[in-house]
């Protein structure tokens, strides 16, 4: 009988918060559990083909909805490489040729240092929350936690690529799928978290996996080593110096 009362229990629950949380209020509790106020992280992001693979090691910050950076510390080949974001804006810096380089709107939905991730995605853009009509499609549960799946569909005049997305988030805010579907209404690829656990204060999906769906031997993973949430970070971080000179 205890079973039935906790299975009763989080159907009441799930039924209550839907009640309570428009499909919008979920996604926007999504990126703020996600990002934070301010966070640090350090990841290794694995890019795998069919006949080669490589990885790098980064080192992220991110404040409010609107200011990232994201920096790879290996392989030397690489190291140094940085993309900054601030308000919608995203910029590139190369030492190699130690030139800091805008990229255009135009370029957000393209690939980030040849992986299966977008500059958007890695932008840890939220966009999503106000460009976009979001719909509750169903709730359920999964491992004890009520869920819910969210369409979200962009408003005609909104700038972006999706004919719409698909999001399954925990009541933990933790955010467990995201699909993309194109105008045409075809599904081109998804982000599946995995390997949830409590990392900087709260529960992390520490595994990021994003796949095209014509492609299912081609993916990307992002593995977070260390995350803190909600602390000081220096004014200037955010800035075209500070991605040019990591040590200003």
């Amino acid at each position: 009988m205890r079973w039935i009362a906790v299975i009763l229990g989080l159907v009441i629950t799930t039924a209550t918060w839907a009640e309570e949380l428009t499909a919008r209020d979920i996604i926007r509790k999504a990126m703020d559990h996600y990002r934070g106020q301010t966070s640090y992280s350090e990841m290794s992001m694995t890019i795998h083909r069919p006949d080669w693979e490589r990885t790098m090691t980064m080192q992220g910050w991110s404040k409010g909805d609107k200011h990232t950076l994201v920096r790879v510390m290996a392989p030397k080949k690489d190291a140094g490489n940085g993309t900054l974001s601030v308000d919608g804006n995203m910029w590139t810096y190369t030492p190699k040729i130690n030139r800091v380089i805008k990229v255009p709107s135009s370029m957000m939905s393209q690939n980030w240092m040849g992986s299966d991730f977008s500059n958007k995605d890695i932008s840890k853009d939220t966009a999503i929350i106000d460009d976009y009509t979001h719909t509750l499609l169903s709730t359920g549960e999964h491992e004890g936690h009520a869920l819910w799946t969210i369409e979200s569909i962009p408003h005609e005049e909104a700038a972006v690529v999706w004919g719409r997305e698909v999001l399954v988030i925990r009541d933990d805010w933790v955010l467990l799928e995201q699909q993309f579907w194109d105008q045409d209404g075809e599904l081109v690829k998804t982000l599946k978290a995995s390997e949830i656990r409590e990392m900087g204060g709260r529960n992390v999906a520490t595994v990021l996996r994003m796949a095209k769906v014509d492609t299912p031997d081609e993916w990307t993973e992002v593995h977070t080593e260390q995350v803190e949430f909600d602390l000081a970070l220096p004014d200037n971080l955010f800035t075209l110096s500070s991605l040019r000179n990591p040590r200003q």
